[in-house]
């Protein structure tokens, strides 16, 4: 059996005859926990990987090396693979395979571009061409067709032998067939002449895998296998009903940019929660004093305009505030106990009450443009993470040359997680903004009304003939 992740895996068998697999995926300083030999069966005779740290090394019971020129790719089909840029790779048996006894020849391939004129394997007078686009396998005197290969794609491509037959493989299911009674095979077999393609997963074998066999491996170690699931270490399944954790796939694929953005979007979501709560206990505490002191202002007789600020407490009440202001200015033309006002005393009076008003305007209007800031900057803040980690993505998948959905999707969910968050900080501030907005006017009406009546008042009382 071959692992199709990279870092190691450990097999073990609990007393109750239950079989557990331990994964450590991605870590390259893992060291394996089991007998990577002990996973190769009895009939594997050379397997190639293409890892990082042995690129032509086989990882089977032979232990052989491949001869030839391969450069390593870092995102192959899985952790590292080989590009064959129209080089071969060798692979010198002990003794030339027993085609007669069956056998089996495969590989993960995925070539640069089609048409191309090459060989796939190709040992004695059996080898498996690539004919344009499609593929042609010659055994002994006969030939027949094999199916066509797509360009950019991982595709994986396996020859049997068995019962007299030479039989191609693509992706798991049979694509040719032809008569291989005098099929030789040497002992080297030849791997990717005259091909520019991209390798991995090379294995050689002593007999002929089933169909099912082949057909597993083709769905087990593809770009869009899904065969297996991925529990916590405790056993719990990453999410509810065993779906995956999306929240955590996209917060692990933030890029840096997306992680400032979305830093700066927190605190401002975090300033405008603060802004809102502020203003709305403001507004509730300034509206409750200000009904009372206007019942109070209202039920009051003409004795009484002057000595509401000693019958009661209107802490909030910005009515009290403006009643006050009106109050100081008339004391100050208060002769002997007694108030005569001419016209432009009254006018002066009004205007002091009226710079009172425009100062508690401006205070009960403080902080809002924050909200103002959150509705309007937060969506274009988010944009630009996510146009920024879009760039990101697209440029690491440009310079890894591997592109799939596997490879583009979590980067690209990543980004527009940006766009949420500027959207997340602008929703809440809108309505709250208008929520806000609408109860200061109020406020700010009243106030208007009321210095009309308190100067109305204090000019019939107080006011010269």
């Amino acid at each position: 059996m071959s692992w199709p992740w990279p870092g190691w895996c450990c097999l073990k068998s609990s007393a109750n005859k239950e079989l557990s697999i331990s994964l450590a995926a991605g870590n390259e300083s893992a060291k394996p926990a089991s007998d990577a030999q002990a996973l190769n069966d009895a009939a594997l005779l050379a397997r190639f990987a293409f890892s990082d740290n042995a690129l032509l090394k086989d990882s089977g019971p032979s232990q052989l090396t491949a001869s030839g020129n391969a450069t390593v790719q870092k995102a192959g089909l899985i952790a590292e693979s080989a590009v064959l840029n129209n080089t071969p790779l060798t692979v010198t048996l002990p003794s030339a395979p027993a085609l007669a006894n069956g056998a089996t020849w495969s590989v993960w391939l995925k070539p640069a571009n089609v048409p191309q004129t090459g060989e796939v394997f190709k040992s004695g007078n059996v080898s498996l061409k690539l004919e344009g686009s499609s593929l042609a396998l010659q055994a002994g005197a006969a030939t027949a067709k094999g199916g066509e290969l797509k360009s950019g794609q991982w595709q994986h491509v396996a020859l049997v032998f068995q019962g007299g037959q030479g039989i191609v493989y693509l992706n798991g299911q049979v694509a040719g067939q032809v008569a291989a009674a005098d099929a030789q095979a040497a002992a080297s077999v030849t791997l990717g002449q005259n091909l520019n393609i991209e390798v991995d997963e090379f294995q050689l074998a002593s007999t002929a895998r089933s169909a099912a066999w082949l057909a597993l491996v083709a769905q087990s170690q593809g770009a869009d296998a899904n065969m297996v699931k991925v529990t916590a270490a405790d056993g719990e399944e990453e999410a509810e009903g065993g779906e995956a954790n999306y929240m955590g796939i996209l917060i692990d694929s933030l890029t840096v940019d997306a992680k400032v953005v979305i830093a700066i979007l927190a605190v401002m979501f975090a300033i405008s929660v603060w802004v809102m709560v502020s203003k709305a206990r403001l507004v509730t505490r300034t509206d409750k004093d200000n009904s009372l002191f206007l019942k109070r202002f209202q039920q009051s007789n003409a004795g009484d305009l002057l000595t509401l600020d000693k019958t009661g407490s209107y802490t909030h009440s910005s009515l009290f505030g403006l009643y006050k202001a009106g109050l100081r200015e008339i004391k100050k033309r208060e002769v002997d106990g007694k108030v005569a006002l001419g016209g432009a005393s009254i006018d002066a009076i009004k205007a002091a009450v009226d710079a009172d008003l425009v100062r508690e305007t401006q205070r009960m209007n403080s902080m809002m443009v924050l909200l103002t800031i959150a509705i309007s900057g937060g969506p274009f803040l988010g944009l630009l993470g996510t146009v920024v980690g879009v760039m990101i993505t697209f440029a690491a998948i440009a310079a890894a040359g591997d592109v799939n959905v596997n490879a583009i999707a979590p980067g690209i969910a990543a980004a527009l997680l940006a766009t949420v968050a500027g959207l997340g900080v602008a929703i809440p501030a809108l309505f709250g903004y208008n929520y806000l907005a609408s109860r200061v006017k109020n406020i700010t009406i009243a106030m208007q009304i009321f210095v009309d009546e308190f100067i109305t008042r204090t000019a019939e009382l107080y006011g010269k003939e």
